[in-house]
C-alpha cells in the first residue's frame, strides 16, 4: 500500500513528543493525527480509520497498556507500536505478548522509529492478506463440501428411485423412511451427525430389490416359499451394491440394507442376527420400515390406519423389534404419524 494512504494515530501526553513523532511520520509521507490521552484516541478511532497506533505507555488517566488491550479487542486489524521513557524488558515483553508489533524506548533515533513503523505496517498488511486468504480457502472448502453433499444426495436419490421403480413404490416411501429413522435415532440419543447420516442412508434400505425379478416384486398375491427365499436376497444384494463405498452415508446405507429385516429375537434374515448384534441402524430401520409398509398400499395389500398398524406392531416388541427403541417409537407415536401425513403418497 502507498504510505500516503496509510494513517497513523500518535498518542502521547507530552506535546513535544507528539510533535517529534508527527514530524517523522510526516517526513515519510504518512497521514497522521494526534491525541493527548487514551480517551481522546478512542474517540478518534471510533470515527476514523487508522492503520497504525503509536502510543506512550505512561500517560495520565488510562495507561498505554490499557489502551493497547482495548484497541486490539475492538480493532484487531490495527498495528500498534508502544513508546516509553523507561527501558523495562519485562514491560516490553508483556506488550509484545499482548499483541503490540513494536516497542521503542525514548529517546529514540528517527531511523529507529521509521524502521519500526515500516515493519509494523508491513506485518499488518501480511496478516490481513493471510487472513483473507484463509477466509477464501474456507469459503472454497465450504462450497466444495456443499457440492459434494449435493452430489452424494443426488446419487442416493437416483439409487433409491431405481429400487422404487422396480418395487412399484413411490418416492414418498423413501422420504418417509429418512425422516422416520432420523427422528427415532434422535430420540434414542444418537449424535446429531449420525442422525443426519441415517436420514440420508435409510432411503437405500431396499436398493437390493434392483436384483430381484419382476415376477416376484410385482406379484399381487402371497409369495411361495421359493419366491420368498429369492426375495430375501435383496438384503445381501443391497449390501454388496453399497458396501465398497468410502462414503460414510453409503456405508451406513449398506449396513441398513443388510440388517433392516433382522429381528431382535434372532429369527430374521439374512444372517439371523439377534439383540444388539444387529446394528442400531438396522434396529431403527426395522421399526420404521414395518410401520410404513403397514400404512402404505401395495399391489398385494391395502393400507391400514396408523393406530391399527401400532396394534399389530405391539406383538413384535422384544421379538421383532428392539424393546427400548420400540417404546420410544410408541411414546412419540404422534410424531411418526405426522411424518406419515406430511409425506403422504
Amino acid at each position: 500500500m502507498d504510505p500516503k494512504q496509510q494513517s497513523i494515530l500518535i498518542v502521547d501526553d507530552e506535546s513535544q513528543v507528539r510533535g517529534v513523532i508527527g514530524a517523522i511520520v510526516n517526513m515519510e509521507g504518512y497521514l497522521y493525527s494526534m491525541a493527548e490521552d487514551a480517551e481522546t484516541a478512542l474517540e478518534i478511532l471510533a470515527v476514523q480509520e487508522v492503520d497504525l497506533l503509536i502510543s506512550d505507555i505512561n500517560m495520565k488517566g488510562m495507561t498505554g497498556m490499557e489502551l493497547l488491550r482495548l484497541v486490539l479487542n475492538r480493532y484487531p486489524d490495527i498495528a500498534v507500536i508502544m513508546v516509553t521513557g523507561i527501558d523495562d524488558r519485562e514491560t516490553a515483553i508483556e506488550t509484545l505478548h499482548m499483541g503490540a508489533y513494536g516497542y521503542v524506548t525514548k529517546p529514540f533515533q528517527a531511523n529507529e522509529l521509521i524502521i519500526n513503523i515500516a515493519n509494523a505496517l508491513r506485518r499488518r498488511q501480511l496478516e490481513i492478506e493471510n487472513r483473507r486468504h484463509r477466509e477464501n480457502l474456507e469459503s472454497l472448502v465450504e462450497e466444495r463440501t456443499r457440492e459434494l453433499h449435493k452430489s452424494r444426495d443426488e446419487s442416493i436419490h437416483i439409487l433409491s428411485k431405481a429400487a422404487e421403480f422396480r418395487d412399484n413404490e413411490t418416492a414418498k416411501h423413501t422420504i418417509r423412511m429418512g425422516h422416520y429413522t432420523e427422528r427415532l435415532a434422535f430420540l434414542s440419543g444418537l449424535p446429531e451427525a449420525l442422525c443426519q447420516n441415517l436420514k440420508h442412508a435409510a432411503p437405500l434400505h431396499d436398493v437390493g430389490k434392483i436384483g430381484i425379478s419382476d415376477s416376484i416384486l410385482l406379484k399381487p398375491g402371497k409369495l411361495t416359499v421359493e419366491e420368498f427365499e429369492a426375495m430375501k436376497a435383496h438384503c445381501e444384494i443391497g449390501y454388496r451394491i453399497l458396501a465398497e463405498s468410502t462414503s460414510d452415508v453409503l456405508s451406513l446405507g449398506a449396513e441398513i440394507a443388510l440388517t433392516h429385516h433382522e429381528k431382535f429375537a434372532g429369527n430374521g434374515y439374512p444372517r439371523g442376527l439377534a439383540g444388539e448384534n444387529i446394528p442400531i441402524s438396522g434396529r431403527i430401520a426395522a421399526i420404521c420400515d414395518v410401520f410404513d409398509a403397514l400404512t402404505s398400499e401395495r399391489v398385494y395389500k391395502k393400507a391400514i390406519p396408523p393406530e391399527e398398524a401400532l396394534i399389530i406392531m405391539n406383538e413384535g416388541r422384544g421379538t421383532h423389534f428392539d424393546p427400548r427403541l420400540y417404546d420410544l417409537f410408541v411414546d412419540h407415536f404422534p410424531t411418526f404419524v405426522q411424518i406419515r401425513t406430511k409425506f403422504a403418497d
